[in-house]
């Protein structure tokens, strides 16, 4: 039956490669069409970054029929002399007769004073000027995602990748729960569970891309490896910029460990079965909330894929803003087969008595996806490892889709009484 299964995933990853991956695009522009008052048409190319200079630079192009998608850091100012800086920028917009519109497409005035930029949604230098009568829609090839950032709770706004990181430990806990209840399991150890998880998934995350993707900052920011702040032109608050699956994977099974002999007193493999379901729904809500914050994005596609998204609100180290693959899709949606699989195959069937086999068999898939999804993936970061076209990501998953598969054969030394799960 893992024969099967993984032969399946393999085969689906496979032709979805295949499909998309031999469509690409090499311009800087992005076409659209603004459909005014639902008759006249006027075809328009489409810029974004977040580049403070690429933004200033594009002002004086020239590009006939231009619409410029603002984004946050295009408009908000932390302090006054970035003001100042978004102030020049939008001055030389300005200057070459550029249109101030806001996310309505209805004209707003000039005037550069903080509150008012705020308002600023897209910039069109066109020779048709929008009045405040007219209806105005944009229409692409692709689909267009500029999302907000979180809910306004008052003064604090809960971001929408912290909403997924708690609705995927909210999740794992109640599947958690559930499997425990199921295997007769005092609810006792659940609290400790979720805690060494917890404490593993955020520190092996957050070590893991700093050792594999940013070592760096061990000498010239070490507190930002730490803790939520950066020390680069003073102290201010980041949030954690960077998080590592790799990393995470290694310390939740050392955790875990301790769990396992110190906590629950039951072999390691046992756990590891179980705790492999719940990371499999978690994954997914990490990747959408990846989604939510236009990062770990795809390679450049053809605007007329289906798949073809413009992320207005990409950071400027992938690249220009043309229309990408969402990768972060195709892994969350991997992830979430995963889950319907590995409980399909706890609830359903024998393998969870045979301890370790469920894990193995998580490892395989997990990193089988993750080394699938990487080839249509944009670098994160600087690629420390790379070897034969592969690269860090995928380097990474190899040795844990071995183990995987290593785990599997040995699992059948390790096998439980059909009457017995605890």
């Amino acid at each position: 039956m893992n024969n099967f299964f993984l032969r399946i995933y393999l085969i689906l990853f496979a032709g979805i490669f295949q499909m998309v991956s031999s469509q690409s695009t090499t311009n800087d522009l992005s076409d659209g069409t603004l459909k005014i008052n639902n008759k006249e048409k006027i075809a328009v190319k489409i810029f974004a970054t977040q580049n403070t200079t690429l933004f200033y630079d594009e002002a004086s192009r020239n590009v006939p029929n231009e619409l410029v998608i603002l984004n946050e850091d295009n408009v908000k100012a932390e302090s006054a002399e970035q003001l100042g800086s978004i102030q020049n920028i939008l001055l030389k917009y300005k200057a070459f007769n550029f249109q101030f519109l806001d996310e309505d497409f209805k004209p707003l005035d000039a005037t550069l004073e903080q509150k008012n930029i705020e308002n600023f949604k897209y910039l069109l230098k066109s020779n048709r000027v929008i009045k405040p009568t007219d209806t105005v829609e944009l229409e692409t090839s692709f689909k267009i995602w500029d999302p907000v950032k979180g809910i306004k709770l008052g003064p604090v706004m809960l971001h929408f990748y912290s909403l997924m990181f708690i609705l995927a430990f909210g999740l794992g806990y109640f599947i958690m729960a559930k499997i425990f209840k199921i295997d007769g399991v005092d609810e006792k150890y659940l609290e400790p569970f979720f805690t060494w998880t917890l404490i593993g998934t955020i520190l092996g995350a957050r070590l893991g891309h700093v050792i594999f993707y940013q070592p760096e900052l061990f000498k010239e920011d070490f507190l930002s490896v730490f803790l939520p702040i950066s020390t680069r032109g003073g102290l201010h608050f980041t949030g954690f910029s960077g998080l590592a699956s790799h990393g995470a994977a290694i310390m939740v099974i050392a955790t875990t460990l301790y769990y396992s002999y110190k906590i629950i007193k039951k072999n390691p493999l046992w756990v590891y079965d179980r705790i492999g379901i719940v990371v499999a729904s978690g994954g997914a809500f990490v990747r959408m909330g990846n989604f939510f914050n236009s990062e770990i994005i795809g390679k450049q596609v053809d605007p007329s894929s289906p798949f073809a998204i413009l992320f207005p609100q990409q950071s400027s180290e992938y690249g220009v803003t043309i229309p990408r693959y969402p990768t972060q899709l195709f892994e969350a949606f991997g992830y979430v087969c995963l889950f319907f699989l590995l409980w399909f195959l706890y609830r359903k069937t024998d393998k969870k008595y045979q301890q370790g086999w469920l894990f193995g068999l998580f490892f395989i898939i997990l990193w089988a996806i993750r080394f699938f999804v990487e080839f249509l993936k944009e670098p994160q970061g600087d690629e420390f490892i790379s070897f034969a076209g592969l690269n860090t990501g995928q380097i990474l998953s190899i040795p844990f889709m071995i183990a995987g598969a290593v785990i599997m054969i040995i699992s059948k030394k390790y096998k439980l009484p059909k009457t017995e799960t605890v």
